[in-house]
């Protein structure tokens, strides 16, 4: 504590002083980090949220010096993980890989029931990435587009089934945007994520889905899946013929996105490296590569920006739940 000057303001204002004094020593180790960091992850392995973390994890591993651990707790749309990673210890060792769904959907959709607040419980870090969904049916379903598709099932209510990685996840809410705008009855199977969910579509169990492009896009490859569309307000470049649902219901978009997030009360020193860090993570061309062939772009943006960015976000999605009517009934 050498070198540190403490005014003289009376013995109660000494105590708070060297209370605080020793309260971020202990909280801003030089050294930091000196073991694992821990990343959770709120969906199953698998999943888009899992596959782009895991990617992420090598590169921050590299940078940050300590292994980054990525850890899945999956369940009730993310709430399961991202209120574990509220409730962690604000000392820079567990992170959170947030998505638009655990930072800006759950907010309209379960109000005050949702335990934790994103804005206030969490410290964003940096915004990592940027997607969108597909619209992708089972192969035997006879709809080759959009309209096909709309067209059974107007002619067949409540026949077709789709998945979701969980009630209030974005392929949970882009299909019921899609259901109110186009005026159809399908029948919603939420799973506990986009792998298990993009499992039973290749089954054939489900019918229908908007998967997130990392999960579906190596499926359609394989012609294990059918695309009919992308949620974009464009074309894909690298799918330039698969048309945009947009095409046939004007207005539609559904974008992704992923960041980094500590706990609220993380010191900004360690903010700051973890920054840094995912910043030079996302400057190297093969993570790039890697998210490109998924169908995902990379997307930084610092914690100032990042914050600002989800505030809107909640705002965005708020006004879409009520207007569309949206429950989690």
């Amino acid at each position: 504590m050498s070198g540190i000057r403490i005014p003289r303001r009376g013995l109660a204002a000494l105590g708070l002083g060297l209370a605080g004094l020793s309260q971020r020593a202990m909280a801003q180790p030089a050294d930091w980090p000196t073991k694992p960091v821990h990343l959770i992850v709120a969906f199953a392995p698998g999943g888009a949220t899992d596959v782009l973390a895991r990617l992420l994890a090598e590169r921050l591993q590299a940078v940050l010096g300590q292994p980054v651990v990525v850890e899945n707790r999956a369940g009730a749309a993310g709430i399961i993980g991202t209120e574990a990673a509220a409730r962690a210890a604000p000392d820079g060792y567990t992170l959170l890989q947030g998505t638009i769904s655990t930072h800006a959907m759950n907010v309209p959709l379960y109000g005050a029931k949702l335990s934790y607040d994103p804005v206030r419980d969490f410290a964003p870090i940096a915004r990592t990435s940027t997607g969108y969904n597909l619209l992708v049916v089972h192969p035997g379903v006879p709809a080759r587009s959009v309209g096909e598709l709309i067209a059974l099932a107007k002619a067949k209510p409540g026949s077709l089934a789709y998945g979701s990685g969980g009630n209030g996840t974005s392929t949970h809410l882009a299909a019921e945007m899609f259901k109110t705008m186009a005026g159809v009855d399908l029948l919603h199977v939420p799973f506990r994520s986009t792998a298990p969910a993009a499992t039973a579509l290749t089954a054939g169990e489900i019918q229908v889905m908007f998967d997130t492009s990392v999960s579906s896009l190596p499926l359609v490859r394989e012609g294990r899946l059918r695309a009919l569309a992308v949620t974009a307000p464009k074309r894909m470049a690298s799918q330039p013929d698969l048309p945009t649902v947009a095409e046939t219901l004007p207005g539609f978009e559904m974008g992704t996105w992923n960041g980094l997030y500590a706990p609220a009360g993380t010191p900004a020193a360690i903010l700051e490296r973890v920054d840094a860090a995912a910043r030079a993570a996302l400057q190297d061309p093969g993570l790039v590569a890697r998210y490109a062939a998924l169908g995902t772009d990379v997307f930084y943006a610092n914690g100032r920006d990042f914050d600002a960015f989800l505030k809107a976000e909640i705002d965005r999605w708020t006004r879409v739940v009520r207007d569309a009517r949206i429950t989690m009934d």
